[in-house]
């Protein structure tokens, strides 16, 4: 019975409430949220530190930020396999019309095979377009400070000034990408 209800799709506004209870919790505790920040604390827990300033800082404060990063590695991991029905997600026709004209085919899954699979790999084109775009959001996150998680979910919900220039320069983005960039490069 209770497996049911976990499986079932759930509303929308759902993952809205759970967000706001975590950024909650983080600011009665003094923390902010922020995935990017755990490359930063992997790379000083290999030793990075001792060759780069940035990442010689007292690592072990973060480690709470890391469990957020495993649990959520984790609790993907077994929605996926132990707790999503195999039935396909639902676009709308106009959605999938638009994927058709970008040259990726909607196979029903949340990750397209045209994109993420390891035959897409051998596609240069796909390869590239995925190195660029990593490239771009690593730059992105580190010369913004914080990636969109972190700005979006934990500086707005602060008011931080910073962060509404940084969602505004990533929706501004995003804008360009879908509409300017990616009609040539499809």
């Amino acid at each position: 019975m209770m497996i049911d209800f976990i499986k079932q799709p759930w509303p929308w506004y759902f993952s809205g409430i759970m967000i706001v209870l975590i950024m909650l919790i983080l600011l009665f505790f003094g923390k902010s949220f922020g995935f990017s920040a755990n490359l930063r604390t992997i790379c000083s827990i290999a030793g990075a530190g001792k060759k780069v300033k940035f990442f010689d800082f007292k690592w072990k404060d973060q480690v709470w930020n890391l469990m957020f990063l495993a649990g959520s590695i984790l609790g993907g991991f077994i929605a996926t396999h132990y707790l999503s029905e195999p039935a396909p997600i639902k676009l709308s026709a106009a959605t999938i019309a638009d994927l058709k004209q970008l040259g990726v085919k909607f196979d029903g899954g949340l990750n397209p095979a045209d994109l993420f699979s390891l035959e897409a790999m051998k596609d240069l084109k796909t390869l590239g377009i995925l190195l660029i775009g990593g490239l771009l959001v690593g730059f992105g996150s580190r010369y913004a400070g914080g990636c969109t998680s972190g700005h979006a979910i934990s500086g707005l919900s602060n008011l931080q000034l910073p962060s509404l220039v940084a969602v505004i320069g990533f929706f501004i983005g995003g804008l360009i990408m879908t509409f300017l960039i990616m009609p040539f490069i499809f």
